[in-house]
């Protein structure tokens, strides 16, 4: 009689990536854009809709998407491989550097999908930590990786989900030490006053940029990242990608949206006023904040446990991130930047929490 084998001996106790998705009227949990595409975009794409031949495996390299993404970042399209979010991006590249026998360093509290992708892939992953600040001293990570020689060294800037731009100093001295892959994840990349695409060159073959649409594009549900890097490393993560695995509206939607530059600009600039109005408010509460890069700000309450004060916000429909349990955030909450009316909501009921 055939019977459910037992899990991998190395994932039994893993626990899946996830964040709670509870009824609220205000939701500001996942980071997402608290508008919607543009009309102009949603037109176009319902009106290409008509022309896809479903009927017909999608083009299998994204050749046009490549094409559209390499445009906008001054490469070639050998350099840009695409995927479903940059979280298959990030496998992708686990799936080819990484494995049994190979080391992956990443500097916890950080965004929980590099070590999680790299422990599912057979990864050993070491932890390089960071100071009080959530800061990383380029010295110690220089020294680091020498003595440890990982196989792929994991930066995400701004990092998620303490919000500051590793300083171009810090990836400086990272590209200068690793023997491998140095992966830059700049999912919010449009927030931060610098990219680590600045720094690649013939100088740094190693150096991998990822970025995502479901931030400043406003296209969480598309499902839609892609990395920049050398060719070789987008070789490997074509060998490794399942076969049609971008499908042709996924592809379709990306596309269009890269004819709107100027719209995704002007949103970038109008969630970052929203930050720092409620950055400002904060201030003027019993809670302790993190400068922030992003579309998010970490706090943490004085005064007040923060389950308490997460409970609290849920009850008047107001969700937040509770990061109170994780490892090095004890005690932080964390909180997406929204729309003005939803960012009121928001500190009005935290006021009252507090």
């Amino acid at each position: 009689m055939s019977a459910v084998p037992p899990v991998r001996p190395d994932l039994q106790l893993t626990e899946g990536y996830h964040s709670p998705q509870v009824d609220a009227e205000v939701r500001l949990n996942t980071n997402e854009s608290p508008f919607g595409p543009p009309e102009e975009w949603r037109s176009e794409f319902l009106d290409a809709l008509a022309e896809v031949s479903f009927h017909r495996y999608p083009d299998r390299p994204a050749t046009e998407l490549r094409r559209a993404v390499a445009d906008q970042h001054g490469v070639t399209e050998d350099e840009v491989f695409c995927a479903n979010g940059s979280n298959e991006v990030l496998q992708c590249l686990m799936l080819a550097f990484g494995g049994p026998g190979r080391r992956a360093l990443l500097f916890e509290p950080t965004y929980a999908l590099h070590s999680h992708i790299s422990r599912i892939t057979g990864t050993e992953v070491l932890d390089g930590g960071r100071d009080d600040d959530f800061q990383i001293d380029p010295e110690h990570a220089a020294r680091l990786l020498r003595a440890e020689h990982p196989d792929v060294v994991f930066l995400c800037s701004p990092n998620n989900p303490t919000g500051r731009a590793e300083p171009p100093a810090t990836v400086e001295a990272v590209l200068g030490a690793a023997p491998g892959l140095v992966v830059v994840d700049e999912a919010y990349g449009q927030f931060s006053p610098w990219s680590a695409l600045e720094l690649r060159g013939a100088a740094s073959p190693g150096l991998v940029v990822t970025r995502t649409f479901s931030k400043t594009w406003a296209m969480a549900g598309a499902r839609l990242g892609y990395l920049v890097g050398d060719p070789a490393v987008v070789q490997a993560c074509e060998a490794v990608v399942l076969p049609y695995h971008l499908s042709a509206q996924t592809q379709l939607a990306g596309l269009l949206a890269l004819r709107h530059v100027p719209e995704m600009e002007a949103r970038v600039a109008r969630i970052s006023e929203e930050r720092g109005r409620v950055e400002a408010a904060l201030h003027d509460l019993p809670v302790d904040t993190w400068p922030s890069d992003a579309n998010f700000i970490l706090f943490r309450p004085r005064d007040r446990d923060a389950d308490e004060v997460w409970r609290s916000l849920l009850e008047q429909s107001v969700l937040i991130r509770n990061c109170a349990n994780w490892d090095g955030l004890r005690g932080c909450l964390r909180v997406t930047i929204g729309t003005p009316e939803e960012n009121d909501r928001f500190l009005n009921a935290l006021k009252e929490s507090l």
